[in-house]
Order: structure tokens, then sequence, then C-alpha cells
């Protein structure tokens, strides 16, 4: 339920892209790791790679999680690689002593997003990374963001920079988790008032923030989610050891287009996949094993927030995925099932802090 926008004040950043050799200054976050999880989308790819190039400031590590495994992508990050050690040096020297700044991380088989961001935060911490700056590969990050978000860094651990959607206008985030219900509160007050931020108990994987004492507090981002629910169910866990904040500062812009459905031409309702529509339902099953894991599973609540949330997909079938309607509803049904499952598995056990 975390996917509606909303759009205004039109942003054009295409003037930011692919400056190659643009004047870049070391990171004022120490130790900064971006985490990037690709698949198969070489394209969106390489315009983050010649957004990150385009940056004011240059992080210490760049890991590429390649799910796909592909030569091409290899080729490309190897690319990538050349062009950032010549506009920006070497680096300082990670835990295994290589002073290379962007390292390639191919994975054997496709372990969803939610298992490339747990094995891509694993490799940034066993290199020594202090922050980790975790996207996907259909965004673009802004020339000044590092610098936009190292100005929270002194006072907070995890950090979610704000995001213009794909045609440039603001991208509405759903910030506020109803833990009881586990679903996100969709009329949130998007204004963010003179502080320039809210207090937040969730996360977002495209753009999130956070300091490597979270990682050892509440471990690695859990991979069994595959995709869907992985990263709120982090910053959930990071709201029991801190408080995680949702700022005003444009950090990101969305770069792949998405069909969905304008909701009174503010906010909308994007299309998805029958495979996220079994996730969003299935998952649920681990999301209540970790509020039960920390005493906040309300049955009678929880089942209402379940309800709630397939009688959401079966809007946006209606609305935006109508030539999917059969297939979607059979997999609404079986995400259903299987979160059930989950619920009752003997064997479950929450992802262990590091320290």
């Amino acid at each position: 339920m975390g996917d509606m926008t909303e759009n205004n004040n039109t942003v054009d950043i295409d003037g930011a892209e692919g400056r190659e050799g643009a004047s870049s200054e070391q990171s004022p976050i120490e130790k900064l790791a971006i985490v990037v999880v690709t698949y198969k989308r070489q394209k969106l790819l390489a315009r983050l790679f010649d957004s990150i190039k385009a940056l004011n400031a240059a992080p210490w590590r760049v890991v590429v999680v390649d799910n796909e495994h592909s030569d091409d992508t290899k080729v490309m990050v190897q690319r990538f690689s050349d062009a950032v050690n010549a506009q920006w040096g070497k680096t300082e020297p990670d835990e295994s002593g290589n002073t290379q700044r962007v390292v390639y991380a191919p994975q054997k088989g496709n372990i969803g997003g939610s298992g490339g961001f747990s094995n891509g935060v694993k490799k940034a911490y066993e290199l020594g990374a202090e922050w980790f700056w975790v996207m996907d590969d259909d965004v673009a990050v802004l020339p000044n963001a590092i610098g936009q978000l190292a100005k929270w860094t002194p006072r907070h651990d995890v950090i979610q920079g704000s995001r213009l959607d794909y045609d440039g206008g603001d991208f509405y985030w759903q910030y506020d988790f109803i833990v009881p219900l586990g679903i996100p509160n969709p009329i949130a007050p998007a204004a963010f008032g003179p502080s320039g931020y809210r207090t937040m108990d969730t996360m977002c994987f495209e753009g999130g923030l956070f300091r490597r004492n979270i990682v050892e507090k509440i471990g690695l981002p859990d991979p069994r989610f595959f995709i869907y629910w992985d990263d709120t169910i982090y910053g959930y866990l990071a709201s029991k050891v801190t408080d995680p904040i949702v700022v005003n500062d444009k950090i990101i812009q969305r770069t792949r287009d998405i069909g969905n459905w304008d909701i009174a031409g503010v906010r909308q309702l994007n299309s998805t996949s029958d495979m996220n529509r079994y996730h969003i339902m299935r998952n649920r099953g681990y999301m209540a094993r970790y509020f039960m894991a920390h005493g906040d599973y309300r049955p009678a609540l929880f089942a209402l927030g379940t309800l709630l949330t397939a009688l959401k997909e079966v809007i946006r079938l209606v609305a935006v995925d109508r030539e999917h309607i059969r297939t979607g509803l059979k997999a609404i049904a079986k995400g259903w099932v299987d979160s059930r499952k989950l619920l009752h598995d003997p064997n479950w056990q929450p992802m262990p802090p590091l320290k």
C-alpha cells in the first residue's frame, strides 16, 4: 500500500545527467556506501550511473548487486568503475585493503530486491561502510543529494529523503505506518512544517539512508520477503532502536514510467504485476511474525488490515490493471493463503542482530 504519488511543482533534472567529470568533493558522510540492486534493466542502470557521476560529492563505495549475473551488466559496471576512478580517484581502503570505489556483486540467481538489498548491505558492512544509501536501478540521484542528506546525519541514524516522480512532480510517500493494521496511512499529512522533517516508523529502499549501528542492532534486511514489505519492516525495526525521519529535501527521482490512476488529480494508484500482488499478500505473514516478536501483533486489527490490503489490490486491478483481473485475483488469493502458512511456521526466526 505504499505506492501512491502526489504530483506538483515539476522540476527538470535532465541537465544534471551524464555530466561526466563534474567537480566533486569527498562525501561529507563518513564511509558512505551506495548499494544498488539491479535486474535486467541495463538502460535504467546506465541512467543511474550517469546521475551518480554527476554527484557533487563522491561516495566512499558503490556496491552494485546484479541479480541477473549478466555479462552486459558486468561490462557496464567495469566501464562505470573506470569512469569513477578517472573522475574521483581511488578512495580509502576497505577492510580488504581495496581502494576501488566500485564493487561488483553478481548473485547466483534472482533473489529479488529483498535478497539483493540484504546481500548488498552485508557486502558493504563487511567492507567497513559506516552509512548505507540503498536504491533500485530505476531511479536517478540528484546532484546535491549527499550534501542534502549530510546535514541530518549528526543527529539522526535513519534518514529518508524526498523524491520526485517520473514526470518531475513531487512523489508522495506514505511515511506513517499503522502498525496494528499493518498498512501505511494513506492520509498522513504531506507538509513537513518548519522543521523540514517528520518522524516515521517505516522505510523505503528507494533512497533510504541508515547508519552502521542500526544494522548492528537490528540485523540485515530480511531476504525471505523476496519483494515487497521488506523495507517497511526494516524501518519498523529501526524505529524500535532510534527515531527514523523523512525529510523534505529532494534527493532522488524515479526514472521508470508506471501506469497509474489519478485520484482527485492529486495522488495516484500505480499499476503492478501479479508477482507483486502475490508477495504483497504473502509477505503479510512475515510482517505479522515480526510484530509478534516485538509484542505489536493484534490479531483482529491485523486481519482487518489484510482485508483492506486485498481490497486495495482488487481496486488496483479494476482501475489500472483490468486486463489481468483473472490472474490477479488468483495471485491475491494464493498470497493470502500462503501468508497464513507463514503465521504458523514453527521454524521461523527473525533476522538476528549483528552485534
